[in-house]
């Protein structure tokens, strides 16, 4: 049963994979400058002509390593979050810790004179990911310390979220209203969730962090399987629920406001990549964790792809394709069950 189970989980990582590849040749290949299989290939072995260099190399290529650090990112903390509360509906753009980490970015911007991409320098592009972490965490712990009650309600936790994520959204608002006509279009897409304008620092930037939590999270799997068992189950197991829920709360938040900023809001994308891991592998945090990983990147790659060229030269906001995308799907889940 187990060798079963092996096969079945290498085989679903190997089409998520492949799946990932054949998005990621599509989108160099698609764009405004439409560039042909032979001249991708060709540019990516250094014979490519100048345009198709920085059309790839500096726009496109940085473009989708972001596009899947995010929705690594974003399905990573999702899977945690409903691990941790034990509630499908978990997510971090529900809960108010995506809005945190925006509003912190935002004002952030605001107070340095620049807007979301257009001459903000380097250092603020390696700075942003420390203010929406900051903003992240400073959503998560007055979510945490409003459902307090003698312990975490999961129910709870969800309606306090659901109240700070539209307070964030409101003071959000206000200060997007003090920018100019440009700056508030460019914010305003920012917000709804777009990875336009993403070059190589913005990669390194949110890289390690990324990586790192990513894989803590891998390493923590075995107490979200116990945590799912129940407080009293998993306490039998000799599992310090209320420390570990802490410390794994600790990890998707981070993940969520590192992704934000880079690529705003991108809501749903942590809500619907779980299911369809879970769906495909089962409950097991071990394979889960990195299956939500491959379906986010997946999902938001196509998203991107269909974003940039759906009503091109203009483009959509990635979180707007997202949810096109994940709705349906979500709502057929709910049907199912």
């Amino acid at each position: 049963m187990n060798i079963k189970k092996n096969k079945k989980f290498i085989i679903v990582i190997a089409i998520l994979v492949a799946m990932i590849f054949g998005t990621f040749l599509i989108s160099l290949n698609m764009g405004s400058l439409s560039i042909s299989p032979g001249d991708v290939i060709k540019t990516l072995i250094g014979q490519g002509t100048k345009a198709h260099e920085i059309a790839i190399f500096k726009l496109r290529l940085p473009r989708i390593v972001i596009g899947i650090l995010v929705g690594t990112a974003l399905a990573v903390a999702g899977t945690i979050l409903q691990g941790v509360t034990k509630n499908d509906l978990a997510d971090s753009g529900i809960l108010g810790i995506n809005s945190g980490a925006a509003l912190f970015v935002v004002i952030y911007i605001f107070l340095m004179n620049g807007n979301v991409y257009d001459g903000v320098s380097n250092l603020t592009i390696f700075t942003m990911p420390i203010v929406a972490l900051s903003g992240a965490l400073f959503g998560a712990f007055l979510i945490y310390i409003l459902a307090w009650k003698n312990g975490i309600n999961s129910s709870r936790l969800l309606l306090v979220g659901i109240g700070i994520n539209i307070a964030f959204t409101s003071i959000l608002t206000i200060f997007q209203l003090r920018f100019t006509t440009q700056e508030f279009n460019r914010v305003m897409a920012w917000t709804n969730g777009s990875i336009w304008g993403t070059n190589w620092n913005y990669v390194i930037a949110v890289l390690p962090f990324i990586l790192v939590i990513t894989l803590l999270a891998m390493y923590k799997s075995r107490y979200l399987d116990a945590l799912n068992l129940g407080d009293e189950v998993a306490t039998g197991l000799g599992v310090e629920v209320e420390k570990e829920r802490v410390k794994l709360i600790i990890l998707a938040v981070v993940l969520a406001g590192v992704a934000t900023s880079v690529a705003g809001s991108i809501g749903f994308l942590g809500l619907v990549a779980p299911h369809i891991a879970r769906k495909l592998v089962g409950p097991k945090h071990k394979k889960l964790i990195p299956t939500a990983a491959l379906v986010g990147s997946t999902i938001l790659l196509v998203a991107d792809t269909i974003a940039r060229n759906i009503i091109a030269p203009r483009e959509l906001s990635v979180g707007i394709v997202v949810a096109i995308i994940g709705v349906p799907y979500f709502i057929y889940l709910m049907l199912a069950d």
